[in-house]
């Protein structure tokens, strides 16, 4: 079995109790909309993670649900085509539920939870408050992707981590050259080289 990655285990409430390797899969994919866009553009796009059957009572199609209809063998977000798919759909607006088995049940979805209580920063807009507004309703966690390609985590109605993907990406990319190699830095650039 894969082993989240520990910078997600201290994000979420202990009573959530929330897959983290559904979470984490959520958020890696999250990080690469954030830094590829679709189509040359920056998109944002909201997922909501857990509780799936509570959120889906508090949200509603915003047009014909693409995803419906389809099996939940094809519509795990740990499978390649699904992430692809997720990744086109999110130039749509709504947001994505995903259950905590890491099935994507549902896309396109209007969030309708009431914002009373909730306080964000300025310039947030409506997929923030939508984010921490289902979490404090629900026993769910969300992932907002704004189109400034920064990725946060909303738990029990507040922000509780976000990810500059950039950041995240330097530090998890590993090369692809076999045997030896050199590397080199200079300034914030590096290069690594096959050794001759």
């Amino acid at each position: 079995m894969i082993q989240p990655l520990s910078l997600l285990s201290d994000v979420c409430c202990a009573d959530r109790e929330i897959n983290l390797i559904t979470l984490e899969n959520v958020v890696l994919l999250a990080v690469e909309i954030a830094r590829e866009g679709r189509e040359g553009r920056k998109i944002g796009t909201l997922f909501v993670v857990s509780d799936a059957e509570e959120v889906l009572k508090r949200s509603r199609d915003l047009i014909l649900d693409p995803l419906k209809g389809h099996p939940d063998k094809v519509k795990r977000i740990d499978d390649p085509n699904m992430r692809e798919t997720v990744k086109e759909l999110a130039q749509l607006d709504g947001a994505f539920i995903v259950s905590d088995e890491g099935v994507v049940i549902s896309a396109c979805r209007y969030i309708n939870a009431s914002s009373r209580g909730i306080t964000l920063p300025l310039g947030f807009g409506t997929r923030h408050m939508a984010a921490a507004s289902i979490t404090k309703a629900t026993n769910a966690v969300a992932v907002v992707v704004s189109e400034s390609s920064v990725v946060r985590l909303f738990d029990n109605g507040e922000l509780v981590s976000e990810i500059i993907p950039e950041l995240w990406f330097l530090t998890n990319y590993h090369h692809h050259l076999t045997g030896r190699y050199t590397e080199k830095r200079e300034h914030e650039l590096t290069v690594v080289s096959k050794k001759n």
